[in-house]
Parts: structure tokens; C-alpha cells; sequence
């Protein structure tokens, strides 16, 4: 059963304002968790070199995963030369998840009683 279609108008737009496939792909993987906790740890951007000791994989997966992060828009790159790096962009983790957290509550009514 879809419930997003029980729920009201107003509530079902905010929702899917939030909720992503792309944001929960790219959180839902305990390798890209690692890249975002070593990222988020971090006092500056990282290269894939660089990241590729937190998690035991290798560059090309590494590169991939951080695709997957930056498309997701989670995480930010600059090319510096010959290298690229990145960095987590706190303001739009904590923007989205704040956002998710926020429409859930504003539905919490409509979400609890269906």
C-alpha cells in the first residue's frame, strides 16, 4: 500500500520535497557512511588517496562512491591541480536531514492515524 498517497496534499509535497531516492542511496551504504564520517572529521578537503584509507577500498571504488555522495549533492569536490578534493558540505547534510526530520513531524498527524 502506498501511504504517501493516504496522506494530505500539503503534507505529501513537503515530504517529497525531502525525500530523495539519490540522498537515501547515498546514505544507505555503510562504505559511504565511512567516507562521510572521515570527511566529516577532517580540518580540510580530502583526495580519493587520502580517503581511501578510512574504509579498506580501493581508489576506483572509492572515486565511485564519492560519486555517488556528490551527486547526492552531500559532498562538495575542487580540482587543485592534478588532484581533485572534497569535502562534505555540512550545510546541505544538515539542511536535508533538518528538512526530513521537520516535514515528518509536520505530518506526524496524518502519518499516525492512517
Amino acid at each position: 500500500m502506498d501511504t504517501m498517497a493516504t496522506l494530505p496534499d500539503d503534507c505529501t509535497r513537503v515530504l517529497q520535497q525531502y525525500l530523495e531516492p539519490a540522498i537515501f542511496r547515498a546514505l544507505g551504504d555503510p562504505t559511504r557512511l565511512a567516507l562521510l564520517a572521515r570527511l566529516a572529521s577532517a580540518p580540510g578537503a580530502l583526495t580519493v588517496t587520502e580517503l581511501s584509507s578510512c574504509c579498506g577500498v580501493h581508489l576506483s571504488g572509492v572515486s565511485r562512491h564519492l560519486r555517488m555522495l556528490h551527486d547526492a549533492e552531500l559532498i562538495s569536490s575542487a580540482r587543485q591541480g592534478r588532484e581533485v578534493r572534497y569535502r562534505l558540505d555540512c550545510a546541505a547534510l544538515t539542511t536535508t536531514l533538518r528538512g526530513m526530520a521537520d516535514a515528518l513531524e509536520q505530518c506526524q498527524a496524518s502519518c499516525c492515524s492512517a
